[in-house]
């Protein structure tokens, strides 16, 4: 594993057809609820990396097929806080945003060394309650990018 993680991420709105959209709990931010998302490793394709992610925290395995690519990427800081896990200097990080269609609601089984819960909410509803505004923005964009 290398001793830095790259500041390239993504991040995968996973949701039903009714537009009920998969929630996590971070296990480190107790009430802090966000989409799978995760860094991209060396060698990887950015929907490599969204694959993996989605399996590693959830439990679904998925094609590269299955990912809808939006094409977006957003630009933030990292917070303070785990900064350390880039090398010096690096204070933004580089989110592609993906999402993945499933069939209904499912259990999730998820990385208990990563979230404590998940839930399926309502999109309005789980576009309000996640802490991230990149996450948020791109809850509030699913009815859009379904449509198209």
């Amino acid at each position: 594993m290398p001793p830095f993680k790259r500041p390239i991420s993504v991040l995968v709105v996973i949701h039903t057809p009714a537009l009920d959209v998969l929630l996590l709990e971070r296990a480190g931010h107790p009430g802090y609820w966000q989409s799978v998302t995760g860094s991209q490793e060396e060698g990887e394709t950015l929907i490599e990396t969204a694959c993996r992610e989605v399996a590693e925290e959830t439990g679904i395995i998925v094609s590269p097929a299955d990912i809808s690519d939006w094409g977006i990427s957003n630009t933030f800081e990292i917070f303070a806080e785990w900064r350390h896990r880039y090398a010096p200097g690096v204070t933004q990080n580089v989110e592609h945003v993906f999402s993945l269609l499933v069939p209904g609601t499912q259990a999730i089984r998820i990385a208990p060394d990563e979230h404590l819960a998940y839930c399926w909410r309502p999109w309005r509803d789980a576009a309000e309650q996640c802490f991230s505004w990149t996450n948020r923005e791109a809850i509030l964009q699913l009815p859009e990018k379904l449509a198209t």
